[in-house]
């Protein structure tokens, strides 16, 4: 069974990937987030097919066993299997929860996106691990996301017992908001994968997070 409480320690700072982003300046981005005190990443890549994303998977996956940080795949259940990650990050739309569940086994982690109260609870009666909760901001790295808010945030935090992350137009200017309404982290994606610095930018998030819970 997943210890929820270290789980959540894990997933205060939770990297993802861009889509825009250049593949072969992927692994040198994400080092440089880990230097910086990411706690996690996540793999996205709605585009990628086949052989490619495998290996990339498998690239990242070494990097982050070395250093111990989880590594999770975007909705690629098939492909979090081959490449060993730590686990799968599933939406609405995706395999549902006890079928990635029975593919991947008992020990590895299933985190499930959710907008509404309702998608939340039914996520966690399901077996969701944790909760990617979003868009909390406007973003643009995934411009058709619904929106959630700051208020919809903290009802789903209230809701569930499962950990949240907030997701959604995140930055160091606005991190502190959702933290307080009782995100355990956030997950970043342009902030840290655009920053001319990833390295400083996961610092300040970092900072952040850590700020938080010590209040």
């Amino acid at each position: 069974m997943i210890d929820k409480e270290r789980l959540a320690k894990q997933l205060k700072v939770y990297v993802v990937t861009d889509e825009r982003d250049n593949g072969e300046e992927l692994l040198p981005i994400l080092d440089a987030a880990i230097v910086g005190g990411a706690t996690a990443i996540q793999l996205r890549r709605k585009q990628e097919l086949g052989r490619r994303f495998v290996e990339l998977g498998k690239s990242i996956r070494r990097l982050t066993r070395e250093r111990g940080v989880l590594f999770f795949v975007n909705d690629r259940v098939d492909v979090a299997y081959v490449v060993d990650a730590d686990g799968v990050h599933i939406g609405q739309d995706d395999m549902n929860i006890s079928d990635a569940r029975s593919l991947l086994g008992p020990d590895k982690i299933i985190g499930v996106s959710a907008e509404t109260v309702q998608e939340a609870v039914e996520a966690e009666q399901s077996g969701a691990d944790y909760l990617g909760v979003g868009a909390v901001y406007t973003t643009l790295s995934k411009p058709d996301a619904g929106y959630t808010g700051l208020s919809g945030l903290r009802e789903i935090v209230q809701a569930v017992r499962i950990p949240v992350v907030a997701i959604g137009g995140i930055t160091a200017a606005n991190a502190a908001e959702p933290l307080a309404a009782g995100a355990c982290g956030v997950a970043v994606v342009s902030a840290v994968m655009s920053a001319q610095s990833p390295q400083q930018a996961v610092r300040e998030f970092v900072r952040l997070t850590s700020a938080s819970t010590e209040r």
